[in-house]
């Protein structure tokens, strides 16, 4: 019995230190979700082993899974509801909506100091009283491409960009002159901004406006005095750039290092031109990449991860980051840095930044983008007049609120 018994308690005790082994394993364990392209991976995988490198950091593990945007969404939320979230998302500002209203992610308010980043990027992530992430990268921001090959400056002014198409783009015998994305309302939104609308007030949606009408009015124009192809995607925009087939891409700053091994010393980068009709700069919507964290954190883990935080948007790590990505920091000391300032194509989209807006990342915007999509696509075809489409615009907004809302 006494034998039977203190082998008992040897298997008790040893049950006991694998669970204490396991729970110190997964303590020192920091698991990180993301939906970046594959050239972002090795400067992850660099972070991960710069923060390893600090002293008692040597034990930590991380592990990385990337998903598909759309995926990104479902499977969190999948995993948080099942409580086995990861402790990290390196995402978009503008899933930050959904995930904050359901109490998937913690305010970072009282985390971190937000005083070292960015405002404009900061504000992009807040919503509610609350900031829902820390900032890896400002921007995801439009810019003017421009070949200077083509087109040695850029156009200041629309009107400038339209003498350019219809004189010098002949001469040069350019099937194109300007390409951006005209299937996404993404694309639609600087040239909103330049006639003074915007798609939300807060929580409501602003789309029956004239800004809206004469917004959609003028990419018509635009096709109609063949400044633009009569219908592009974003492969036939990004294509054309490439292949010299049109002078002006509209862009975003993610596309700058692709552009830049494809142009070389031949790109250029500028402020979407100024808006000739009103005088107003069009402004794109700004936010930036962002490590969003779990609610499930807490304690030691808690403070691990806002440890790694801290230290992947470093100066040090900022300034690597814009230097391997091209990506703008989000650190304002960084920003300041000449990693930025010395380099024209950065320097120039952060002018861009400074004339944009934060996207709005309340989850009534997930509402308006689906009321944009299907009825800007009608206005392309002209199956729909810009005043009219407005209108029904807002009208779908206002009832695929209410139904979310349900």
């Amino acid at each position: 019995m006494l034998v039977k018994r203190a082998l008992a308690a040897l298997l008790l005790l040893a049950a006991a230190g694998c669970r204490d082994a396991a729970d110190s394993s997964a303590a020192r364990t920091i698991v990180l979700w993301e939906q970046e392209d594959a050239a972002v991976a090795p400067f992850l995988d660099g972070l991960f082993a710069e923060f390893k490198k600090i002293p008692g950091n040597a034990d930590v593990v991380f592990s990385r899974a990337h998903y598909q945007n759309e995926d990104l969404r479902q499977q969190f939320q999948t995993a948080s509801i099942a409580g086995k979230p990861p402790d990290l998302l390196l995402s978009p500002s503008d899933a930050a909506g959904v995930y904050s209203v359901s109490g998937f992610l913690l305010p970072v308010d009282e985390l971190f100091d937000l005083g070292l980043y960015n405002k404009p990027v900061v504000e992009a992530v807040a919503d509610g009283g609350k900031t829902w992430g820390i900032p890896m990268s400002n921007g995801n921001h439009l810019l003017l491409y421009y070949n200077k090959r083509l087109s040695p400056t850029p156009p200041a002014t629309t009107d400038e960009l339209k003498r350019f198409c219809v004189t010098r783009a002949r001469e040069l015998k350019l099937p194109h002159c300007l390409a951006f994305n005209q299937g996404e309302p993404f694309w639609l939104m600087p040239w909103l901004g330049a006639f003074g609308g915007w798609p939300m007030e807060g929580r409501a949606p602003t789309l029956d406006t004239p800004a809206m009408s004469a917004a959609l009015e003028f990419v018509l124009k635009m096709r109609d005095d063949h400044i633009t192809p009569a219908e592009c995607d974003y492969n036939c925009m990004d294509s054309l750039f490439k292949e010299s087939q049109a002078a002006f891409a509209i862009n975003g700053d993610w596309a700058l290092p692709v552009y830049e091994r494809q142009l070389g010393k031949d790109l250029g980068v500028a402020k979407i031109p100024k808006l000739s009709a009103t005088g107003r700069w069009p402004t794109p919507m700004v936010s930036g990449k962002y490590l969003m964290l779990s609610s499930a954190l807490s304690g030691h883990k808690l403070d691990l991860v806002r440890r790694f935080v801290e230290f992947a948007t470093s100066e040090k790590m900022q300034i690597a980051q814009v230097r391997q990505l091209r990506r703008l920091p989000a650190l304002t000391k960084a920003a300041r840095s000449q990693a930025v300032r010395g380099d024209p194509l950065l320097r120039a989209s952060m002018e861009q930044v400074l004339a944009g807006k934060p996207m709005p990342m309340a989850t009534e915007m997930r509402a308006v983008w689906d009321a944009l999509r299907p009825v800007y696509a009608k206005v392309l075809t002209r199956r729909v007049s810009p005043a009219d489409a407005a209108r029904l615009m807002q009208k779908d907004a206002l009832g695929k609120i209410a139904e979310m809302n349900e």
